[in-house]
């Protein structure tokens, strides 16, 4: 793949935006980049570049799409708060709220301090999707952002390489894919892709290269025979020939098992005509010359993708049974296949802020899945949880469904009748019976097909969704809904069930609630976690949104600002030593209430002490110990027999733990032994080691070692970061 220009000047910038609108506020824009010049002085970047360039660039990708001036000038101060002493404030005063607020939304988070690198990672996405909520160019400026970072990516370092890529594939590709912009995607796709998996890489575009010109001789005969046969029909066209992206032929490769040499539609045609008749007429000539596969005929006319994408795909075969694609679409679909939601900007100069204009209405109603997932991850305080739930939200393919008056409902893949009744209103769902797909009655989690006819059967006599449904269902309305309802109908439950499992873990910790629990250090966790009032804060923990562990860390930490810390340690220390009396398991812990009960340390999060642990009482195999944050609990809070109980570690048990470990570098010869070598200095117990290197050259190491509490693994996980080449150190969950 050729690489792209990556230096424009501020004059090119300044002309392209001029083509676009002959309106464009010039002096405003120049004053701009002079701001972000003189902001970012000598600054420089890892190419050792003027930093400015970056900015340029950035807003160089932007004028092509055909963005408005204040976004422009975002884009050129897109990282002055973030890098440089500029203030928020400050930006507002030299030019409007306008830009700065869309600097702020893609300006990261800096001044909280989080858990882990995970949740500082996760809440970045919130605030971004937060911002993007409110004005959408917020996205499309860190789109450009990252695209000129990908194009610049061979000045990091291997593992920053391989972060960045995965991070663009799994995030930003799609995330420009839901958007419709399918400029950037491909290129954000295609880089990613060159990064990740190098050697695939090179093989493609060496086998695409070894056949160009006989591909290339292969198509402009069939072009030259398309355009002869829709001018004797009089279809005014313009068709171009264009090569398929690198990464959608990688995963074709992939999905049916072929070398590249097996694939032979590496290249497209696409017709574009001036109306809606004449992509069908044009698709009725295509189809007259050449044999149509079956099953490889898509309308994104009648039934266009929720990015607003339309157009006629089609595969033929060819001579010697050759087959080829054809897309078919007319000018404003070509526009909006390329820009997407930009298009907008370019040809209509629509805006998304504030309703000013006609085509606002058009933006919100292909913007539902956004508002949609800005709800559901307001009650999501897990990072991991929204980071998944997030990815899968952008990737998801749809399954089209008609109701039985034959209306179209587009919803996720795999979805279930429980979702079509969502998707229709909350209050059929929730007094959903049962369904009828095709007019037959089925289960409600059946999973639905292209082209199923679904009905939702009601009745007044039912009482509510059921927390079964979660498992099953998969768009982010079903979710939403049902959660909002159990938040509401069951308010009051959650309030006191949170009460009571704050009061529990206040208990554990060895604290009296009067003394940790006033109002000046409960408001640091109900600001840190965005919470309206105390009773919500009790309802989430109710809910599960959030643990209690979670909340009272964050209350704490308000309590040692105003108490010297060494006091707060000093007295746990001695609430422990009350304890000693109390008789512990082998495992080293203390089941409240229960002397000799057999205890078992859950594998599936392998506590160590000083983790926060819950305990849950099996049944016949007595207390099974969790960590606080460990992925299982969740579904234990909902158990109907409520048998989670208080436990805590031995304060003077010494025991020893093992704790599975995984480490992720760049592959060299003496990285095992170095690892080891490091454990073996801590005079840390290594039980077990496994090494693997995968095609990237990235080592994949796993150990397991035995340790006393979680200070020593700390330390372990400390010391083996300080490795060469490794790049990433982590406990497995």
């Amino acid at each position: 793949m050729q690489e792209a220009k990556i230096e424009y000047t501020i004059e090119e910038i300044i002309a392209k935006m001029k083509r676009n609108n002959k309106r464009t506020d010039s002096k405003l824009i120049l004053k701009a980049y002079n701001f972000a010049k003189k902001s970012h002085g000598e600054q420089l970047r890892k190419s050792g570049e003027p930093y400015i360039i970056h900015p340029l660039q950035v807003a160089y990708i932007l004028a092509e799409l055909g963005l408005d001036d204040n976004t422009i000038c975002a884009a050129l101060l897109h990282d002055v708060v973030e890098d440089t002493e500029i203030t928020h404030q400050n930006l507002i005063n030299e030019f409007n709220l306008e830009v700065a607020e869309m600097v702020d939304g893609v300006t990261k988070l800096s001044k909280l301090n989080y858990e882990s690198v995970e949740e500082e990672q996760v809440e970045n996405y919130r605030k971004m999707f937060l911002a993007m909520g409110k004005d959408i160019r917020v996205i499309m400026i860190k789109l450009a952002d990252r695209l000129h970072n990908m194009r610049t990516l061979k000045y990091l370092t291997r593992d920053r390489q391989i972060a960045n890529a995965k991070e663009t594939m799994e995030l930003y590709a799609p995330l420009a894919n839901r958007l419709g912009i399918y400029s950037l995607k491909w290129e954000l796709e295609d880089l990613a892709f060159k990064y990740l998996y190098p050697e695939e890489y090179r093989e493609i575009v060496e086998g695409i290269d070894k056949k160009r010109e006989e591909r290339l001789e292969f198509i402009d005969k069939i072009q030259d025979q398309i355009i002869e046969e829709l001018k004797k029909q009089k279809i005014e066209a313009e068709i171009s020939g264009r090569a398929k992206h690198l990464y959608s032929i990688y995963r074709k490769m992939k999905r049916d098992n072929y070398t590249i040499d097996q694939i032979y539609d590496l290249f497209a045609l696409r017709i574009i005509v001036n109306s809606v008749k004449d992509c069908y007429s044009a698709l009725g000539v295509v189809h007259e010359l050449y044999n149509p596969m079956p099953g490889r005929f898509k309308d994104y006319i009648a039934v266009p993708k929720p990015n607003m994408y339309q157009s006629l795909h089609t595969t033929l075969i060819g001579e010697r049974g050759t087959p080829f694609e054809v897309q078919i679409r007319t000018w404003d679909m070509h526009r909006i296949a390329e820009y997407g939601i930009a298009a907008h900007w370019a040809y209509k100069e629509a805006s998304f802020l504030g309703g000013k204009k006609a085509n606002v209405q058009v933006a919100e109603d292909k913007l539902a899945w956004l508002r949609e997932t800005l709800e559901w991850q307001k009650d999501m305080q897990d990072p991991q949880e929204f980071l998944n739930t997030l990815k899968t939200e952008l990737f998801e393919d749809e399954v089209y469904v008609f109701t039985p008056k034959g209306d179209i409902k587009v919803l996720p893949r795999s979805s279930t009748p429980i979702d079509y009744a969502y998707s229709i209103h909350a209050e059929i769902g929730h007094h959903m019976t049962g369904c009828k797909i095709n007019s037959k009655m089925m289960p409600i989690i059946t999973k639905l097909h292209n082209g199923d006819i679904v009905e939702v059967i009601t009745s007044d006599k039912a009482k509510g969704p059921s927390r079964d449904w979660l498992k099953f269902i998969k768009s982010s309305t079903a979710k939403n809904k049902i959660n909002a309802w159990f938040k509401k109908n069951l308010r009051d439950e959650n309030i006191e069930k949170g009460k009571d499992l704050i009061e529990k873990e206040i208990k554990r910790i060895g604290m009296e609630h009067s003394e940790i629990f006033r109002p000046e250090f409960v408001q640091g966790a109900i600001n840190r976690y965005k919470f309206n009032s105390v009773e919500d804060m009790y309802a989430s923990v109710g809910f599960g949104a959030i643990s209690s562990g979670k909340v009272i860390t964050k209350i704490l930490e308000e309590y040692r600002k105003v108490h010297q810390e060494e006091n707060v340690e000093q007295k746990l220390e001695e609430l422990n030593k009350e304890r000693v009396s109390i008789k512990s398991s082998k495992s080293g812990i203390v089941v409240k209430g229960i002397d000799n009960c057999l205890v078992k340390l859950s594998k599936c999060c392998n506590p160590v002490p000083g983790d926060n642990i819950v305990g849950y009482i099996t049944r016949g195999r007595g207390v099974s110990v969790h960590r606080a944050d460990c992925k299982n609990l969740k579904d234990l809070f909902f158990d109907e027999d409520n048998r989670m109980i208080d436990v805590y570690w031995h304060s003077e048990k010494e025991a020893a733990y093992n704790v599975d470990i995984e480490v992720f570098a760049n592959d060299r010869s003496r990285l095992l032994s170095d690892i080891i070598t490091q454990i073996s200095t801590l005079k840390t117990k290594l039980i077990a080691v496994s090494s693997r290197a995968n095609k990237e050259r990235i080592a994949i190491t796993e150990i397991t070692v035995e340790v006393e509490n979680l200070e020593e693994l700390n330390n372990v996980l400390k010391n083996i970061r300080k490795i060469d080449s490794v790049y990433e150190v982590k406990r497995k969950k």
